[in-house]
């Protein structure tokens, strides 16, 4: 058995941005600009005041910001706010068989905002976390969704107290025990996908690592196995109980997982496992100019994995709707666009939105495409009512994608778009172009936002 919990320690106590690659800096830099103006969106959802109103008045010094009004709070309590905000319209990157950054940049923005922290401390931090969290997916080999688990919530809380460890400056030892009391604050079901607590155990697992951190600082104690011991957290996860225990990570050369996995950037804010088919979808509609009084039948070829998270095939709210191909299909094909505007409970109700779902079928697939628990391809068919058939080509990434990314105006009109009318086009341009050099900044001040 390896000593994974003490060398993820020495790792992140070790890491300097110098060591790495350029390719893997440019990576988390856009992870963290993309989450910034996700989080901006999501903020005015109702849910991110409801968990501000009912959790956010607890006691100890308001040293970081909510984003984006810069009400102030605790780092523990602006890491939950934020981290919900990141995480409930489901916009967020998509990596490591979940949501890296909607856990990483709320507990670094917090956590840095508390300690001062350069854009530079902030980079290496979301790096480490990013390293920590795939070390840890790969050495399970089966996806964690089919045991019930959330993988951004489990695995996303261990990966926050890395980064979290990273920003307080804690020595190997520090940085070892931060990772074992996160171990045993990971929590997060599969069950409560298309509700307000699939966001909120999202927001919890960034809280939980600026927790983990500070308790580490303190003093606290944990077991310096607990990720690789038969007890531990590997095992208690791991749905067959194949967790790869042995491999030592500190003895092999360093192979940059950011590098290799990096970021998939969505364009829709629904659930990636509908990406794919969206594409294809989408092409069909625009190339043959489909109505949706024409459309008889749409089958979908897809994943068995992807179809374990979309559990609503007749959803009545915005929030089931993200967890629905069927709703992917009929945005598709009914507003030829899938966007912040369709995800709303009136648009999900319309009648000729409803009148589509019953006529989507889905057929999965338990093969999975190297590097990835999701099928090696989607595909899209649709028939119409006067019988003729369209098919798509198999789809294999998504655009926005690691392997077919989103070009820097693509990049900025997601931003743009997120973060609305309420910031004038110069203040957006300004936080846009600080936060794609992040690492240059002297702090979260430079942003040219309420930060």
């Amino acid at each position: 058995m390896s000593a994974l919990t003490v060398e993820l320690g020495h790792f992140i106590a070790g890491l300097s941005l110098q060591q790495v690659p350029a390719e893997g800096c440019a990576i988390a830099r856009t992870g963290i600009a993309d989450c910034f103006g996700v989080l901006i969106a999501g903020a005015r959802d109702p849910e991110i005041a409801l968990v501000d109103r009912e959790l956010g008045a607890s006691g100890g010094a308001p040293l970081a910001s909510l984003i984006p009004s810069g009400a102030r709070r605790t780092p523990e309590t602006a890491a939950l706010v934020n981290g919900v905000a990141a995480h409930v319209l489901d916009y967020d990157d998509v990596s490591l068989d979940g949501h890296p950054s909607a856990v990483l940049v709320p507990a670094i923005l917090a956590q840095g905002q508390a300690s001062g922290s350069s854009g530079a401390q902030m980079l290496a931090a979301y790096i480490a976390g990013y390293e920590v969290w795939a070390e840890l997916i790969a050495r399970e080999p089966v996806p964690l969704h089919r045991k019930g688990w959330h993988p951004t919530a489990v695995l996303g809380t261990v990966a926050a107290a890395a980064a979290c460890a990273k920003l307080r400056d804690l020595d190997a030892a520090g940085a070892s025990i931060a990772l074992a009391i996160a171990a045993s604050m990971s929590s997060g079901l599969v069950a409560n996908f298309g509700t307000m607590t699939k966001s909120f155990q999202v927001g919890r697992a960034a809280q939980s690592g600026v927790i983990a951190a500070r308790l580490a600082q303190a003093g606290f104690t944990a077991s310096l196995d607990a990720l690789e011991h038969q007890a531990g957290l590997l095992v208690a996860l791991s749905p067959d109980g194949k967790a790869n225990l042995d491999r030592s990570f500190a003895a092999a050369p360093k192979e940059w997982h950011i590098v290799g996995h990096g970021l998939n950037i969505k364009r829709y804010p629904i659930c990636y496992a509908t990406h794919r088919s969206i594409d294809a979808a989408l092409d069909l509609v625009a190339r043959h100019d489909l109505k949706p009084g024409e459309v008889e039948r749409i089958h979908v070829s897809t994943g068995k994995t992807q179809m374990l998270m979309l559990r609503n095939s007749a959803p009545q709210t915005g929030l089931e709707a993200k967890f629905s191909m069927q709703f992917a299909m009929a945005a598709a094909v009914c507003a030829r666009h899938v966007g912040l505007r369709e995800v709303t409970d009136e648009f999900v109700r319309r009648p000729e939105v409803q009148a589509i779902f019953p006529r989507v079928f889905l057929e999965g697939t338990a093969a999975t495409m190297a590097g990835s628990n999701f099928a090696p391809a989607d595909a899209v068919e649709v028939t119409t009512t006067g019988g003729e058939t369209f098919r798509s080509g198999p789809v294999e990434y998504a655009k926005g994608s690691h392997q077919r990314p989103l070009s820097r105006d693509e990049l900025w009109g997601k931003f743009a778009d997120c973060l609305g009318d309420e910031f004038s086009a110069a203040r957006k341009s300004r936080a846009f172009e600080n936060l794609m050099m992040f690492d240059r900044l002297n702090g979260l001040g430079d942003l040219g936002l309420s930060a």
